[in-house]
Order: structure tokens, then sequence, then C-alpha cells
């Protein structure tokens, strides 16, 4: 693992161990065993660290939709099914994005809008991800009907990532109910 990697791990760790606004650049240099400079030299300033952080997880989710779309090539509705219910199970069980959110509850809100009003980066990684592997599929939508679904499914999907509101199984079953619906109408 890289030493960048490495510091945004330690991020991680700590964000989860004591919150967002106790991270410094020295306590990330101990934790890693380096330099702070090193850690400025690698990283830039804090919110460039609560970026990739955000990013970072954001791979372990895509990961899952990626997995999801492999276990049923020939399946739209069930590789989108696959996709939610995976994603939304990380999320229930992820330490990190637990923290984030229970941020909000106090004072210590730097990182939540990495998840909502500043989210585009996330937004837009998730959306070419799903996209590309939709491609695949044969699917009569035009393409602008096609991307306002892909759209709506992430923000629902990152909505019930942010605030459940049934288990990851009954959340995958109305997205992918959704979908199908949709793909009907095309």
């Amino acid at each position: 693992m890289s030493t960048h990697d490495r510091i945004v791990a330690a991020a991680a760790e700590l964000t989860t161990e004591s919150g967002w606004a106790g991270i410094t650049m020295s306590k990330l240099a101990d934790r890693v065993g380096v330099s702070r400079q090193t850690v400025y030299n690698e990283i830039g300033s804090k919110p460039q660290l609560a970026e990739e952080m955000v990013l970072r997880e954001l791979a372990l989710f895509l990961a899952e939709v990626e997995r999801a779309f492999d276990d049923h090539p020939d399946d739209l509705v069930s590789a989108i099914r696959g996709a939610c219910r995976g994603v939304l199970e990380i999320a229930r069980d992820n330490r990190l994005l637990k923290a984030v959110v229970s941020a909000t509850h106090g004072a210590d809100t730097e990182l939540l809008p990495f998840l909502t009003t500043h989210s585009e980066p996330l937004l837009e990684t998730a959306k070419a991800v799903v996209r590309a592997r939709v491609s695949a599929y044969d699917v009569s939508l035009p393409d602008h009907r096609l991307d306002a679904a892909i759209d709506l499914i992430v923000r629902v999907v990152l909505s019930h990532v942010m605030q459940p509101s049934a288990s990851p199984e009954a959340t995958a079953d109305d997205i992918a109910w959704l979908t199908s619906q949709a793909l009907q109408a095309g």
C-alpha cells in the first residue's frame, strides 16, 4: 500500500475512533509513521483528505455494484436489485459512514456535505459506473430517459444509505420494481 493510501486509510480509522474534528496532519503522520510534511505533500489540505476518504469508501460500494452486475449479466432488474441490496448492506455496517452521519447530531459536520450538498463527484462517479454497466443490456429507453432513470436510482440509493427506511432487501426490491416499471414504460 502506498504512503498516500496509508494516510487516507489512517484518516478513516481516526475518524471512526474520535471524529473528523480531531483529525490533524500531525496525528495522521504519527499514525502512519511519516513526517507531517509528508502528509501535506501526499494529501494537501484537510478538505482534500475528506474528499479522498469519501471517494475511497465509494470505491468499496462501487465494487459491490460491479459484482451484482457480473452476477446477473442477462437480467438488468436483478442486477439493479443485487447492486442496491449489496450497497445498502455495506452501508448498514460501514463504520466511517456511521461516523459521518452521526456527526450531524453534533458540531462535527464537515464531512457530511460530501454525501449531501457537495456530493456531485460521488454522484457522477456512481452514475458513470452504473451507466457503463447498464449499456451492456438491451434497454429500450432513449438515452436521455435512461440517464434520468440512472440518476434517480443512484440518488434514491444514496438517500437510503443516509437514512434507511426499511431493510436492504425490502428497499432493493422496491427500487428493482421501480426499475422494471420504467423499463416497461420505455
